[in-house]
């Protein structure tokens, strides 16, 4: 009897929102839920909170560092945010697919959609906030910001939300536990894609090799 071997590739998901749109709890509520998961540290110019580790919440660098990394060619993708570098560090992701892990990229839309034209394998998800009046409250309410900080992260938004109709999925964060479970949907249906598999038979032949489905 010859018996089929199935092998998953890792894959790449990727999770947009604006400033205040609840992106950061959703993450933290499916890696703690999900083994399969982990996420990617970016690397960043912005100064580090108080609350914050290096390499664990970001890979902080100075200005200058963070150039000498793109003279390098070591990211996927970064870009300029609320006056800061953001970027995905080849090495971050590259490793963890390698291990056979699901990675979760926290990405503005400048990032995401340079990552989606450069690798159009990887699943994009914008999470929308329920009102402009919803965000503008939850950004209040963090108190970890200036009156100044916050007009320029509204204003951002409302740029964002035009583009969410360029990624593979949208979820609005009305409820919380709902759009995880949503987003766990997402991530499943995605996992178990025909272009991420390979099967062997009972032989060691490749009868379906990942990518070309």
């Amino acid at each position: 009897m010859i018996e089929f071997e199935i092998k998953r590739t890792g894959m790449l998901i990727v999770v947009s929102a604006p400033s205040g749109g609840g992106k950061s709890t959703i993450l933290r509520a499916l890696l703690d839920s999900d083994n399969s998961l982990v996420y990617s540290v970016s690397a960043t110019t912005r100064e580090r909170r108080t609350v914050e580790a290096d390499g664990k919440d970001y890979f902080f660098h100075h200005e200058s560092e963070f150039e000498d990394l793109i003279r390098q060619n070591a990211f996927y993708e970064y870009a300029r945010v609320h006056g800061n570098m953001y970027g995905t560090l080849k090495t971050e992701v590259d490793a963890k697919l390698a291990a056979g892990k699901n990675v979760l990229l926290d990405l503005d839309v400048q990032g995401s959609l340079k990552l989606k034209r450069d690798v159009p394998d990887c699943t994009t998800i914008f999470v929308l906030p329920p009102s402009m009046a919803e965000l503008e409250r939850r950004l209040r309410g963090r108190g970890s910001d200036t009156e100044e900080v916050i007009q320029r992260r509204l204003v951002n938004a409302r740029g964002e939300v035009k583009f969410a109709d360029r990624y593979d999925y949208m979820l609005m964060n009305v409820d919380l536990q709902k759009t995880v479970d949503n987003m766990r949907a997402i991530i499943r249906a995605q996992y178990f894609r025909a272009s991420r598999t390979l099967v062997r038979d009972g032989f060691g032949n490749v009868m379906q090799s990942a990518g070309k489905a």
